[in-house]
């Protein structure tokens, strides 16, 4: 098999089934250059379903892997999405990792989804497997690619900051009703609560729109974190209730609960020793329309503004009309009726298109993407440190602490 660049088209297989893997796989029909050849999950029925998905999507013939070896080994496979649970993924880093160093896989790129790790010695291990193998590898963060982010610090960038100054404050807020699968409100399983699971978006897209345009991330430097974490919601009787019968009896919030609400500060300074602040709120304790996202970026003498339910398109339905819950409007769906937002283009919208998109090209050119496992790193490390200052009651700084062996008290097991 050629090594050749640039690939006329990348194959790439899924290692998952889920949610987030079909939200990828429909993203891909806006993207040129590529066709999905194989997937892995551990249930046989979705991941034969997800093949056949590929096939009316037309997005290439996929093979339904009975083994996450056969995948790896495919012939036909260029480079592997990595998008199964929080807890499996540094198994399937290994996996890649043993059998590339083996000369048994023919892969040249990998691409994880968010976050990339429950913990910063995982991330960090994640990051030496993927360079050991040398293997080009993309941190799949789609809200960095989102159109209104990708626009917005375009315009603020080129035409607001050479006049007044570069801003100095990024707000982030993502919040809906809670997950989809029973592993992600288990702690030790996800690694978390709602702080990894959502945080980790809000951390890095504020990072990334107060990065001057022409430097990496890592010009600014990390100094100081200040969270908070709550059980709202969920740990109610009433909905510790729902959420057992809805999510199975191991998921017993009457018991062991995770965060529902977090809260961050991130103190940064950039490459000329300003502070620039990061603030984040998540939560899975709202209950609107559905997911809410929340972006604002505020300099000298300009705002950017961003919320995904101010959608240009709204539907109303009235009492009359009815039927059942789905999530046709908009994710994580809470209502069928009354004046309801549509995202007539979620996976553009949220960023996947133009994420999987940037991550295809650049895999094909055989070159590294704008978005890498060393992000992913640096994204677990500002969270740990915002666990870290919630269970202690202060502030936490960076360069006086160590967090490679923190777990946070709702990722410790029993």
């Amino acid at each position: 098999m050629t090594t050749d660049f640039p690939r006329q088209t990348l194959r790439i297989g899924f290692v998952g089934s889920g949610f987030i893997a079909h939200f990828h796989l429909k993203s891909l029909v806006g993207v040129r250059n590529v066709e999905v050849t194989g997937v892995y999950s551990p249930t046989e029925g979705k991941r034969r379903a997800f093949a056949g998905a590929v096939r009316d999507l037309d997005l290439g013939s996929c093979t339904a892997h009975p083994s996450l070896e056969a995948l790896l080994t495919a012939p036909d496979v260029d480079a592997v999405w990595v998008l199964s649970p929080n807890y499996t993924r540094l198994d399937v880093m290994r996996a890649l990792h043993d059998l590339k160093k083996a000369g048994r896989s023919t892969i040249h790129a990998v691409a994880c989804e968010k976050p990339l790790a429950r913990t910063l010695r995982e991330a960090r291990e994640m990051l030496r497997l993927v360079e050991d193998a040398k293997l080009i590898h993309g941190y799949l963060e789609n809200q960095v690619f989102s159109t209104a982010v990708m626009r917005g610090k375009d315009i603020i960038w080129r035409r607001a900051v050479p006049a007044a100054g570069r801003p100095y404050l990024a707000r982030a807020a993502e919040e809906h009703a809670g997950p989809h699968e029973p592993w992600f409100w288990k702690g030790d399983q996800q690694g978390g609560g709602v702080l990894l699971d959502m945080m980790c978006h809000s951390v890095e897209v504020a990072r990334f729109l107060l990065t001057r345009p022409d430097a990496p991330r890592s010009s600014l430097k990390l100094k100081s974190a200040t969270g908070a974490v709550a059980c709202l919601k969920w740990t109610r009787p009433n909905y510790a209730a729902e959420l057992k019968e809805r999510m199975g009896p191991t998921v017993d919030y009457s018991r062991r609960a995770s965060e529902d609400f977090a809260r961050g500060m991130i103190t940064l300074e950039d490459d000329l020793g300003q502070e620039v602040i990061i603030e984040a709120t998540t939560s899975w304790a709202y209950v609107g329309a559905g997911l809410r996202i929340q972006l604002e970026l505020l300099g000298p003498e300009y705002a950017l503004e961003f919320s995904s339910l101010n959608t240009g398109l709204k539907v109303f339905m009235s009492r009359r009309v009815s039927g059942s819950e789905g999530e046709d409007l908009v994710e994580k769906q809470n209502a069928e009726q009354g004046l309801m937002p549509v995202l007539e283009d979620e996976a553009g919208i949220y960023g996947y298109t133009d994420e999987n998109r940037h991550m295809v090209e650049r895999f094909r050119k055989g070159q590294a993407p704008d978005e890498t496992f060393a992000d992913g790193v640096a994204v677990i490390e500002m969270l740990m440190a915002l666990y870290k200052s919630a269970e202690e009651g202060r502030t936490v700084y960076f360069d006086r602490e160590d967090l490679s062996d923190f777990v946070p008290a709702v990722g410790r097991p029993d």
